[in-house]
């Protein structure tokens, strides 16, 4: 026996499917802070030229090819290999100091292809950038150095920058050092303070490019566990480094650089075989 149902049903019924596929569609689009697909990236051969993309592609040196890579929000990734094997240009490519002349690219919520140029320090805004050189004001205290980056991105209300500088002092272990000089901080806590000042305001991904490089290794290892307390937070981090014990003492997600390509590796399979030597 056949079942008829009302026209005005059966739509109602297609509605309620569509809205959840349209829902489930963009919680996962949310997910991703960062996408790359079939990405190439070149390095110019003159940095100080100002030069057409068609130039850059055809005169520059090819650095990474066939790069796809998905980030999303809480996401820790490794990015190990040797000197020069492409780890800090790929971090460039994603904070569009390298232009994208190959493939498909989105960084919270930005299409690198098409940026232009004066849209970049909006992008940047909502990335954290962390260097291995720390490059902290040093005539300013601990404080003034992170209203320094809050004033410059817009913060006007004095109780809000208050506030914030708080916060992020706490989450990096520094809440008792508003008032000391860089100097007077030891190399772990100058790294927090660029930590802290990366995560100012509320970035979708820190990006760190050998955080620990200049570090001692009890430091260094304080350091990638902060990282890790920032991704389980729900902030995406991805972190070059040449210390790969950093993957077996906090094992995640691991890219690595070879052959102008990059590979994501089984960590477990990588941990099991040295655990079996």
């Amino acid at each position: 026996m056949e079942i008829y149902y009302p026209e005005n049903f059966v739509v109602s019924i297609k509605k309620v499917i569509f809205d959840r596929l349209k829902q489930s569609f963009m919680t996962e689009q949310n997910k991703c802070v960062a996408s790359l697909t079939d990405v190439a990236i070149y390095h110019s051969p003159n940095p100080f030229a100002s030069l057409s993309k068609r130039s850059y592609k055809e005169q520059g040196e090819l650095v990474l090819a066939d790069v796809t890579l998905r980030v999303n929000r809480g996401d820790f990734l490794y990015l190990i290999g040797r000197v020069g094997s492409g780890k800090s240009s790929l971090l460039k490519l994603l904070y569009a100091e390298l232009p994208l002349l190959e493939g498909e690219g989105h960084v919270a919520g930005f299409d690198l292809k098409s940026i232009r140029r004066k849209d970049i320090p909006m992008l940047r805004r909502k990335l954290g950038i962390v260097f291995q050189e720390q490059e902290l004001l040093s005539d300013r205290n601990v404080e003034e150095n992170l209203r320094f980056v809050l004033c410059a991105t817009g913060w006007k209300e004095e109780a809000r920058i208050s506030q914030r500088i708080d916060e992020v002092l706490a989450e990096v272990g520094l809440e008792n050092k508003h008032y000391k000089m860089p100097f007077e901080l030891s190399g772990g806590e100058r790294q927090r303070l660029v930590v802290a000042r990366a995560l100012l305001n509320s970035p979708d991904i820190i990006l760190a490019d050998e955080p620990t490089g200049n570090l001692d290794p009890v430091t260094a290892e304080s350091i990638v566990q902060l990282f890790h307390r920032i991704a389980a937070s729900g902030t995406a981090v991805i972190m070059s480094t040449h210390n790969t014990a950093f993957i077996e003492s906090h094992p995640s997600r691991t890219l690595l650089f070879a052959h102008n390509r990059v590979q994501e590796i089984d960590v477990e399979e990588l941990l099991g075989a040295k655990s079996s030597i």
